[in-house]
């Protein structure tokens, strides 16, 4: 080919790029961004909605609603999942992918912000976020104390994150368990019911004192000033003396009938580290950023910080994610160091100078690979580092058949020039095409859809970026080293030792099989048959598991004590569960989080908000307990807390891939809540009684008692008093209301918080001697119009696409697979009877499959064409292309009896993995293919041709499939759930479709010749 003579005549030239490639390639490997997982843009966008004392169906109706009728009429939204509690909702909405996400961002945002007028003013958030793994913390330090009063650690942690957004790494810098800082009013409700004075008017003064008016700005002379107003408060003296009204003639200042005073919210988180009280302070890293680089940038300033620390406070760092990070890529890379080691193994019957080419092509392919991946905009993450490793043992396939072809040349008597030479040129052609069909093999992985797809990518181009490599190496450097370094064989003309023991065993057992299988053909063939048909029968004894769990060191424990449970009650619980977890040796942090779920760590993970009864522990173990050991505790915990008497106790592992409510879910929907509740229990009894399930889920299960005021509208029309002014009375008393914000000299800011003088969690007595003003201004108490009385409604609604659903819910046990559960579930499913109008739905891991190969179908066919169309220009002829294909079916006979063997289901890394396998098959059947047509047209008979390409050709294959599964071999055997099964598949249909095809791959081609 003219590439290679151009590569070996300018040989400087050459050396030149050769050195150039491997010193950028340095310098990128030094710089480019590391990360755990890959960066994901997905087009999903979470909403919060807080209007607090609301009930689940009061929010629905008053902010539900709109909001997701603004929200539908976007253009590419595919999907809204809403969940309704009290006082809170929180939209889920999912666009189509391919979308521009910053736009959308942008509109949602926009749609917002012109709705909020629509809604009531009490709704005191509804803000819209990205869903991007760059969200997730990198960092979770506990600020410890028990005995430093709140204002002391509040102090320290703003230090602490004041200090932290100086680095410019890290972003969303944030306390947790520190509550809000109010300016809290108390009113005196009698005093001022003797006044005649109703609560609005105090509001409304404090409200209008808030108010910040821009004054504009004036022209003088040849300058321009702005124009100061009086801004809003600065101090609480200034709240203190606002002018609320007149009584007798005399200003009434807030003082006389309010006290104000400074004062924390009610606490909604409670957090402890290893049984300490605490405060959390965690921070994400922004996209783009390199964490090695970023973890050398925030030691220094958390060591500096550590020295100002009071006696009383200490600063333990828990949740260090560049710690794991560098672990899992330290693995990765004695993986791919074991790898390389394995690979140059199965180089030594190339020889010492033939291996010692191959060898240096890999280091200079890897280069132009990592090189191409940061320019394309890709991560050093776990899948891209994945895809390093598995292209080691394909990158030097094309190098080791230019070598092996180079050097029989030189045996056949060519000097080494005239061997290069001629030898890339025979081969070249070759080689082209076997490169071509490999990245059409794992081009599928590249257009894989939606978030699946999304988070996979980089493994796929990492290997597509290092088989192009190779293949500019094999007909460059190579040619060129070979030119210079291999010399003529002055010893056994067959090679060296191994060489020639492989070719004895190439020679003495394939070469008798391939005569028999030429001489029997369509035994032959129905032999293959029966294997592959019989093979088939696995699929179901395998089964299938979309994502395995993950294999880090850590999992959650999620507490929910009896429903409507306060703080309390559910603090207690946890310090048990606590104090169990500290006693076992594995254990190294115990991060207790009551009230809210713990911080964001995991990037398919999204914590609970604001719930009295619910708890959650992150359970992190010590460093060096392996993954089954893991997996062990987590099953005598679960058996230890099945039946926990003060509340229920989930053990979950984390779980890899898109996040999903549970593996098993049964969607109900319809539109009556009472019906939805009786369907969902008999689908509750269902799945109990279904083999494999834990955690069986009903939201619906209980219904919660609420206070229902009855307002006795008659007698209030008639007294003067309008609804409005009882329902904002109410409110003021429990909830009390938020006017706005105070933000003194040093920038800090206190809320407003107007309400009548209560405990933290006011009980049934704020509504003793509670008074009303009619319109007259006249003080009339509350109990003369409204009554009290108890009301069920559900704990929570939701919603999917505007239309009211149940989601019932369950984990799998450990010994069952997903998809058996799944499959019985269905089953059970088809025997329950619905009233019109409701219907079921699966979610879980079904929906999430369905997403993940949603539109796979058409990218395999085209796929299968590209195959097509790239052999058929290679070889000229249908007949030809068919019997490259044939080697295909081989190859899942070994694949699947890798998994079964293993023990490891089908999963969507492993599917990954049998197509990519296919493009390896189909290019060592082309050089097959390949040389037996040329022989052919050199004027050999077709038998002899096909038994002398089978024994020439064997040799380069069995070479090169030997330095793939070295490679693979390091991953298979890793602890990585997620990627090894990639590798067990591989490496299963690679000994399997290497033995099988290089026999019926002949007899193929015997039994339908292509012309020549």
């Amino acid at each position: 080919m003219k590439i290679a003579n151009y590569a070996v005549k300018n040989y400087q030239f050459t050396l030149t790029m050769f050195l150039m490639v491997v010193v950028v390639g340095i310098v990128t490997i030094m710089t480019m961004p590391r990360a755990e997982d890959p960066d994901m843009n997905a087009p999903q966008f979470p909403i919060t909605a807080v209007y607090p004392g609301t009930s689940p169906d009061d929010m629905e109706e008053l902010v539900v609603k709109p909001v997701e009728k603004r929200l539908y009429e976007l253009e590419n939204v595919r999907k809204i999942n809403t969940t309704i509690s009290d006082g809170l909702a929180v939209f889920a909405v999912y666009y189509k992918y391919g979308v521009n996400v910053d736009e959308k961002y942008s509109e949602i945002v926009r749609e917002l912000n012109s709705l909020k007028g629509e809604l009531p003013k009490e709704v005191i958030k509804l803000e819209a976020q990205k869903a991007t793994p760059s969200g997730t913390n990198v960092l979770q330090m506990a600020l410890i104390s028990n005995n430093a009063s709140l204002d002391q650690l509040k102090i320290t942690a703003e230090r602490l994150q004041e200090d932290l957004e100086k680095v410019t790494a890290l972003k969303k810098v944030t306390i947790s368990g520190l509550p809000e800082s109010q300016v809290k009013i108390d009113l005196n409700i009698e005093k001022m019911a003797q006044m005649q004075v109703s609560p609005d008017r105090v509001l409304q003064a404090i409200q209008s004192e808030i108010a910040n008016i821009p004054g504009g700005s004036i022209v003088e002379n040849s300058k321009s000033f702005n124009i100061l107003t009086s801004g809003n408060y600065q101090n609480i003296d200034e709240i203190k003396n606002t002018i609320v009204f007149s009584y007798q003639g005399k200003n009434v200042l807030l003082t006389d009938v309010a006290k104000v005073y400074f004062d924390y919210a009610p606490e909604n988180h409670i957090t402890r580290l290893n049984q300490n009280r605490c405060l959390f302070v965690t921070a994400a890293q922004k996209s783009g950023e390199n964490i090695a680089k970023t973890q050398a940038a925030y030691e220094p300033v958390i060591a500096q910080f550590k020295k100002t620390l009071p006696k009383n406070i200490d600063l333990v760092v828990n949740f260090d994610q560049a710690e794991n990070v560098n672990t899992r890529l330290s693995g990765l890379l004695k993986d791919f160091i074991i790898a390389i080691l394995l690979v140059a193994l199965t180089l030594l019957p190339l020889g010492l100078r033939a291996a010692s080419i191959v060898m240096i092509s890999i280091p200079l392919s890897l280069a132009i690979g990592i090189i191409l991946l940061n320019i394309m905009g890709y991560s050093l993450n776990q899948l891209s580092i994945v895809g390093l490793v598995v292209a080691l043992g394909l990158l030097v396939d094309d190098s080791i058949v230019v070598v092996e072809n180079i050097e029989r040349w030189m045996r056949e008597g060519h000097s080494r020039l005239d061997a290069t030479l001629k030898a890339t040129n025979q081969i070249g052609m070759a080689v082209l095409g076997c490169t071509v069909t490999l990245i059409i093999a794992f081009l599928p992985l590249v257009f894989l859809p939606e978030a699946s797809g999304e988070f996979i990518r980089s493994l796929p181009m990492a290997v597509i970026f290092c088989i192009v490599a190779s293949l500019v190496v094999s007909l460059t450097v190579v040619p060129f080293l070979s030119s210079r370094i291999l010399k003529s064989h002055q010893g056994n003309p067959e090679g060296n030792l191994f060489m020639r023991v492989l070719k004895k065993l190439i020679s003495g057992s394939y070469s008798r099989l391939l005569d028999w299988a030429i001489i029997r053909p369509k035994t032959t063939l129905l032999i293959a048959l029966v294997i592959f048909v019989a093979s088939l029968r696995l699929f179901p004894v395998v089964g299938f598991s979309l994502f395995p769990a993950s294999e880090k060191p850590q999992f959650m424990v999620n507490i929910f004590s009896p429903l409507q449970s306060n703080m309390a009650y559910t603090d207690s619980v946890s310090k048990l569960i606590e104090r169990d977890l500290r006693k076992l040796p594995e254990v190294k942090y115990v991060s207790a989080n009551v009230g809210k779920g713990n911080p964001r760590i995991y990037y398919n993970a999204i914590p609970l908000n604001d719930r009295t009864d619910y708890g959650n522990l992150f359970v992190q173990l010590q460093d060096d307990l392996g993954a089954d050991e893991k997996i062990n505790l987590i099953e005598k915990l679960r058996t230890k807390y099945t039946n926990y008497p003060a509340a229920t106790i989930e053990v979950k592992n984390f779980e890899q891939g898109p996040p999903v409510v549970a593996p098993v879910e049964v969607r109900i929907l319809g539109d009556n809540v009472d019906t939805l509740r009786q369907i969902a229990s008999r689908v509750e009894t269902m799945l109990k009684n279904t083999k494999g399930t834990i955690y069986v889920k009903n939201p619906l299960k209980n219904l919660k008692s609420d206070i229902k005021f009855d307002i006795n509208k008659e007698k209030a029309s008639m007294l003067g008093i309008p609804t409005v002014s009882i329902d904002r009375m109410i409110r003021l008393v429990v909830a009390g209301f938020d006017l706005g914000k105070m933000t003194d000299k040093e920038g800090k800011e206190y809320a407003i918080v107007v309400s009548k003088p209560h405990p933290k969690h006011p009980s049934l007595e704020v509504f003793d001697n509670l008074y009303v003003n009619n319109v007259q201004g006249t003080a009339i108490p509350l109990s003369q119009v409204a009554s009290v009385r108890l009301q069920t409604s559900p704990v929570s609604i939701s919603h999917l696409n505007k239309n009211r659903l149940v989601s019932v819910s369950s984990f799998v046990e450990k010994g069952f697979l997903n998809n058996e559960v799944i499959a019985e579930t269905e089953k059970s499913l088809a025997k329950i009877a619905l009233p019109a109008g409701y219907h079921f739905e699966m979610g879980g891991e079904v929906e999430s499959k369905n997403e993940s190969f949603s539109g796979f179908g058409t990218i395999i066919l085209v796929t299968v064409f590209f195959f097509i169309a790239v052999l058929i220009l290679e070889f000229g002829t249908f007949k030809s292309t068919l019997i490259v294909l044939s080697v295909i079916p081989l190859g899942i006979v070994g694949a699947l009896l890798a998994l079964w063997f293993t023990g490891t289901p089908l999963s969507f890394v492993a599917t990954v993995g049998l197509i990519a396998l296919a493009g390896i098959e189909v290019k060592n059947t082309i050089l097959l293919v390949d040389f037996t047509n040329q022989l052919r047209a050199e004027g050999m008979p077709m038998e002899q041709a096909i038994r002398e390409a089978g024994e020439v050709r064997f040799l380069p294959i069995i070479l090169t499939t030997l330095t793939a599964i070295g490679g693979l071999i390091p991953i298979a055997i890793s602890t990585n759930p997620l990627i090894s099964p990639l590798a067990i598949v591989m490496i299963g249909g690679l000994i399997s479709s290497t033995l099988l095809s290089r026999i019926v791959t002949p007899v193929v081609y015997k039994l339908i010749p292509p012309a020549i």
